[in-house]
Protein backbone atom coordinates (compact mmCIF):
# COMPACT_ATOMS: atom_id res chain seq x y z
CA UNK A 1 0.00 0.00 0.00
CA UNK A 2 2.42 2.53 1.05
CA UNK A 3 4.61 1.72 -2.30
CA UNK A 4 1.46 2.50 -4.42
CA UNK A 5 1.26 5.82 -2.43
CA UNK A 6 4.60 7.00 -3.12
CA UNK A 7 4.50 6.24 -6.51
CA UNK A 8 1.34 8.24 -7.30
CA UNK A 9 3.55 10.70 -5.28
CA UNK A 10 6.35 10.38 -7.67
CA UNK A 11 4.51 10.37 -10.28
CA UNK A 12 2.79 14.18 -9.57
CA UNK A 13 4.94 17.42 -9.46
CA UNK A 14 7.42 18.06 -6.76
CA UNK A 15 5.25 19.34 -3.81
CA UNK A 16 5.90 20.92 -0.54
CA UNK A 17 5.62 18.55 2.43
CA UNK A 18 6.06 19.88 6.25
CA UNK A 19 7.21 16.81 8.66
CA UNK A 20 6.45 16.83 12.37
CA UNK A 21 7.70 13.47 13.88
CA UNK A 22 8.03 11.82 16.86
CA UNK A 23 10.99 11.50 18.46
CA UNK A 24 12.54 8.06 19.23
CA UNK A 25 11.77 4.51 17.13
CA UNK A 26 8.81 6.36 15.68
CA UNK A 27 11.08 9.05 13.95
CA UNK A 28 13.14 5.91 12.95
CA UNK A 29 10.40 4.02 11.18
CA UNK A 30 9.01 7.59 9.13
CA UNK A 31 12.62 8.56 8.17
CA UNK A 32 12.56 5.68 5.63
CA UNK A 33 9.11 7.70 4.16
CA UNK A 34 10.56 10.90 4.29
CA UNK A 35 13.76 10.19 2.37
CA UNK A 36 11.80 8.22 -0.46
CA UNK A 37 10.01 11.04 -1.02
CA UNK A 38 13.14 13.44 -0.90
CA UNK A 39 14.40 11.08 -3.43
CA UNK A 40 11.11 11.38 -5.95
CA UNK A 41 12.00 15.05 -5.90
CA UNK A 42 9.68 16.63 -3.04
CA UNK A 43 10.93 19.77 -1.09
CA UNK A 44 10.51 18.89 2.44
CA UNK A 45 10.84 20.61 5.86
CA UNK A 46 11.58 18.43 8.80
CA UNK A 47 10.62 20.27 12.34
CA UNK A 48 12.11 19.05 15.38
CA UNK A 49 13.17 20.52 18.54
CA UNK A 50 17.00 21.14 19.57
CA UNK A 51 18.11 18.31 21.68
CA UNK A 52 16.08 16.04 19.96
CA UNK A 53 17.16 12.24 20.54
CA UNK A 54 17.22 11.21 16.73
CA UNK A 55 16.37 13.55 14.14
CA UNK A 56 19.32 14.39 12.22
CA UNK A 57 19.89 16.58 8.85
CA UNK A 58 20.09 14.63 5.74
CA UNK A 59 20.44 15.48 2.09
CA UNK A 60 17.34 14.06 1.24
CA UNK A 61 15.07 17.24 3.40
CA UNK A 62 15.61 20.69 5.41
CA UNK A 63 15.72 19.92 9.26
CA UNK A 64 14.40 23.15 11.02
CA UNK A 65 15.01 23.20 14.43
CA UNK A 66 13.37 24.69 17.30
CA UNK A 67 14.44 25.74 21.38
CA UNK A 68 12.82 24.03 23.71
CA UNK A 69 13.17 24.13 27.76
CA UNK A 70 14.54 20.53 27.99
CA UNK A 71 17.77 19.33 27.38
CA UNK A 72 18.81 16.55 25.67
CA UNK A 73 20.32 14.52 28.29
CA UNK A 74 16.60 15.61 30.57
CA UNK A 75 14.50 13.84 27.63
CA UNK A 76 16.64 10.98 27.25
CA UNK A 77 16.37 10.28 30.95
CA UNK A 78 12.66 10.74 31.31
CA UNK A 79 11.95 8.52 28.29
CA UNK A 80 14.25 5.79 29.26
CA UNK A 81 12.41 5.87 32.67
CA UNK A 82 9.05 5.97 30.57
CA UNK A 83 10.18 2.92 28.75
CA UNK A 84 11.22 1.03 31.73
CA UNK A 85 8.01 1.04 33.01
CA UNK A 86 6.45 -1.15 30.37
CA UNK A 87 8.41 -4.15 31.03
CA UNK A 88 8.34 -3.94 34.77
CA UNK A 89 6.40 -7.46 35.92
CA UNK A 90 3.45 -6.24 38.16
CA UNK A 91 -0.08 -6.92 38.86
CA UNK A 92 -2.14 -5.46 36.33
CA UNK A 93 -3.70 -2.68 38.33
CA UNK A 94 -0.56 -1.61 39.39
CA UNK A 95 1.10 -1.88 36.31
CA UNK A 96 -1.67 0.24 33.98
CA UNK A 97 -1.66 3.17 37.26
CA UNK A 98 1.92 3.20 36.58
CA UNK A 99 1.67 3.97 33.03
CA UNK A 100 -0.96 6.35 33.45
CA UNK A 101 1.25 8.06 35.51
CA UNK A 102 4.07 7.94 33.53
CA UNK A 103 2.02 8.75 30.12
CA UNK A 104 0.88 12.13 31.97
CA UNK A 105 4.35 13.01 32.61
CA UNK A 106 5.36 12.16 29.23
CA UNK A 107 2.23 14.44 27.77
CA UNK A 108 3.51 17.18 29.54
CA UNK A 109 6.76 17.37 28.21
CA UNK A 110 5.97 17.10 24.48
CA UNK A 111 2.81 19.39 25.51
CA UNK A 112 6.08 21.82 26.52
CA UNK A 113 7.69 21.03 23.75
CA UNK A 114 4.67 21.45 21.17
CA UNK A 115 3.86 24.75 22.54
CA UNK A 116 7.33 26.58 22.37
CA UNK A 117 7.02 25.41 18.66
CA UNK A 118 3.66 26.71 18.04
CA UNK A 119 4.30 30.06 19.84
CA UNK A 120 7.79 30.75 17.97
CA UNK A 121 5.79 33.70 16.13
CA UNK A 122 9.40 33.73 13.59
CA UNK A 123 8.99 30.19 12.89
CA UNK A 124 5.09 30.37 12.50
CA UNK A 125 5.06 33.14 10.02
CA UNK A 126 7.76 31.26 8.22
CA UNK A 127 5.50 27.92 8.01
CA UNK A 128 2.39 30.03 6.93
CA UNK A 129 4.54 31.85 3.83
CA UNK A 130 5.67 28.56 3.08
CA UNK A 131 3.12 26.95 1.33
CA UNK A 132 2.71 23.45 1.96
CA UNK A 133 0.75 21.03 0.40
CA UNK A 134 0.61 18.30 3.36
CA UNK A 135 1.59 17.62 6.68
CA UNK A 136 3.40 14.17 7.55
CA UNK A 137 2.93 13.22 10.77
CA UNK A 138 2.67 10.93 13.76
CA UNK A 139 -0.33 11.46 15.63
CA UNK A 140 0.67 9.95 19.40
CA UNK A 141 1.84 12.99 19.55
CA UNK A 142 -0.70 15.70 17.69
CA UNK A 143 1.27 18.72 17.55
CA UNK A 144 1.90 17.95 13.93
CA UNK A 145 -1.98 17.31 13.32
CA UNK A 146 -2.97 20.85 15.33
CA UNK A 147 -0.27 22.56 13.11
CA UNK A 148 -2.06 20.94 10.12
CA UNK A 149 -5.73 22.42 11.14
CA UNK A 150 -3.92 25.67 11.88
CA UNK A 151 -2.18 26.12 8.17
CA UNK A 152 -5.45 24.55 7.04
CA UNK A 153 -3.50 21.95 4.85
CA UNK A 154 -4.14 18.24 4.79
CA UNK A 155 -2.31 15.33 6.81
CA UNK A 156 -1.27 12.12 6.40
CA UNK A 157 -0.73 10.18 9.83
CA UNK A 158 2.19 7.52 10.20
CA UNK A 159 1.93 5.25 13.08
CA UNK A 160 1.00 1.79 14.21
CA UNK A 161 -1.88 2.83 16.67
CA UNK A 162 -2.63 4.88 19.86
CA UNK A 163 -3.45 5.01 23.16
CA UNK A 164 -6.86 3.96 24.08
CA UNK A 165 -7.85 2.90 20.58
CA UNK A 166 -8.36 6.87 19.73
CA UNK A 167 -7.09 6.30 15.84
CA UNK A 168 -9.98 3.31 15.54
CA UNK A 169 -12.52 6.22 17.58
CA UNK A 170 -11.15 9.28 15.62
CA UNK A 171 -11.66 7.43 12.05
CA UNK A 172 -14.70 6.28 12.76
CA UNK A 173 -13.81 2.51 12.67
CA UNK A 174 -15.40 -0.53 14.79
CA UNK A 175 -13.78 -1.44 17.93
CA UNK A 176 -15.70 -4.23 19.24
CA UNK A 177 -14.83 -5.30 22.84
CA UNK A 178 -16.26 -8.51 21.87
CA UNK A 179 -13.31 -9.92 20.08
CA UNK A 180 -10.46 -7.07 20.06
CA UNK A 181 -8.55 -7.45 22.76
CA UNK A 182 -7.13 -4.49 24.86
CA UNK A 183 -3.45 -3.41 25.74
CA UNK A 184 -2.07 -5.31 28.24
CA UNK A 185 -4.80 -7.79 29.06
CA UNK A 186 -2.82 -10.36 27.93
CA UNK A 187 -6.30 -11.59 26.25
CA UNK A 188 -6.28 -13.24 22.89
CA UNK A 189 -8.78 -12.62 20.34
CA UNK A 190 -10.84 -15.60 21.45
CA UNK A 191 -11.97 -15.11 24.73
CA UNK A 192 -14.06 -16.59 27.80
CA UNK A 193 -17.01 -14.74 28.96
CA UNK A 194 -15.31 -13.03 31.62
CA UNK A 195 -12.30 -12.20 29.52
CA UNK A 196 -14.94 -10.59 27.50
CA UNK A 197 -16.51 -8.82 30.63
CA UNK A 198 -12.72 -7.84 31.50
CA UNK A 199 -12.41 -6.09 28.33
CA UNK A 200 -15.62 -4.67 28.05
CA UNK A 201 -14.53 -2.76 31.62
CA UNK A 202 -11.21 -2.43 30.61
CA UNK A 203 -12.33 -0.30 27.07
CA UNK A 204 -14.72 1.59 29.04
CA UNK A 205 -12.15 3.14 31.74
CA UNK A 206 -9.83 4.24 28.51
CA UNK A 207 -11.86 7.14 27.99
CA UNK A 208 -10.78 8.35 31.47
CA UNK A 209 -7.16 7.24 31.24
CA UNK A 210 -6.21 9.23 28.03
CA UNK A 211 -8.56 11.83 28.80
CA UNK A 212 -6.64 13.31 31.57
CA UNK A 213 -3.17 12.01 29.85
CA UNK A 214 -4.05 14.30 26.62
CA UNK A 215 -5.20 16.88 28.52
CA UNK A 216 -2.40 19.02 27.89
CA UNK A 217 -2.60 18.65 24.15
CA UNK A 218 -6.40 19.23 23.52
CA UNK A 219 -6.19 22.53 26.03
CA UNK A 220 -3.40 23.70 23.94
CA UNK A 221 -5.12 22.96 20.45
CA UNK A 222 -8.04 24.69 21.77
CA UNK A 223 -5.77 28.10 22.61
CA UNK A 224 -4.22 27.93 19.12
CA UNK A 225 -7.50 26.87 17.20
CA UNK A 226 -9.78 29.30 19.69
CA UNK A 227 -12.06 26.54 19.74
CA UNK A 228 -12.89 23.38 22.46
CA UNK A 229 -10.95 20.73 20.67
CA UNK A 230 -11.07 17.11 22.17
CA UNK A 231 -8.09 14.54 20.65
CA UNK A 232 -10.86 12.49 18.80
CA UNK A 233 -12.54 15.42 16.80
CA UNK A 234 -8.26 16.76 16.43
CA UNK A 235 -7.53 13.54 14.78
CA UNK A 236 -11.02 13.07 12.79
CA UNK A 237 -9.42 15.35 10.28
CA UNK A 238 -6.67 13.38 9.47
CA UNK A 239 -6.70 12.42 5.57
CA UNK A 240 -4.96 8.91 5.16
CA UNK A 241 -3.65 6.69 8.07
CA UNK A 242 -0.79 4.82 6.87
CA UNK A 243 -0.79 2.29 9.71
CA UNK A 244 2.45 0.10 10.40
CA UNK A 245 0.83 -2.90 10.96
CA UNK A 246 0.58 -6.78 9.55
CA UNK A 247 -2.17 -9.07 10.14
CA UNK A 248 0.08 -11.67 9.72
CA UNK A 249 1.38 -10.62 13.43
CA UNK A 250 -1.61 -8.38 14.42
CA UNK A 251 -5.39 -9.53 15.00
CA UNK A 252 -7.53 -8.95 12.30
CA UNK A 253 -9.66 -5.97 13.11
CA UNK A 254 -11.95 -3.83 10.88
CA UNK A 255 -10.92 -0.87 8.99
CA UNK A 256 -11.78 2.27 7.03
CA UNK A 257 -11.05 2.70 3.60
CA UNK A 258 -8.60 5.74 4.33
CA UNK A 259 -6.38 2.94 6.35
CA UNK A 260 -3.16 1.82 4.70
CA UNK A 261 -1.60 -1.12 6.27
CA UNK A 262 2.16 -0.68 5.58
CA UNK A 263 3.57 -3.62 8.25
CA UNK A 264 7.42 -4.28 7.00
CA UNK A 265 8.22 -0.48 5.46
CA UNK A 266 10.61 0.28 8.70
CA UNK A 267 12.10 -3.14 7.92
CA UNK A 268 15.77 -3.12 6.44
CA UNK A 269 16.56 -5.54 3.05
CA UNK A 270 19.51 -7.53 3.90
CA UNK A 271 20.95 -10.00 1.44
CA UNK A 272 18.94 -13.06 1.47
CA UNK A 273 20.82 -16.25 3.50
CA UNK A 274 22.49 -18.81 1.39
CA UNK A 275 21.41 -22.49 1.67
Amino acid sequence: GVWVFLALLFLAEGGKVLVVPMDGSHWLSLRSLVVALGQGGHQILTLAPEGNLNVEPSQYYTLQTYPVPLTREELRERVRSFGNELFETRPFLQRLAALHRKAQLISQLYASSCRSLLHNRDLMEYLERGKFEVVLTDPIVPCGQILALHLSIPSVFFLRGLPCSLDLQAAQCPDPASYVPRTFTDNSDHMTFFQRVENLLLKASESFLCRSAYLPFELLASEVLGRPVTMKGLLSHGSVWLKRMDFVFEYPMPAMPNMVFIGGVNCGKKKPLSQ
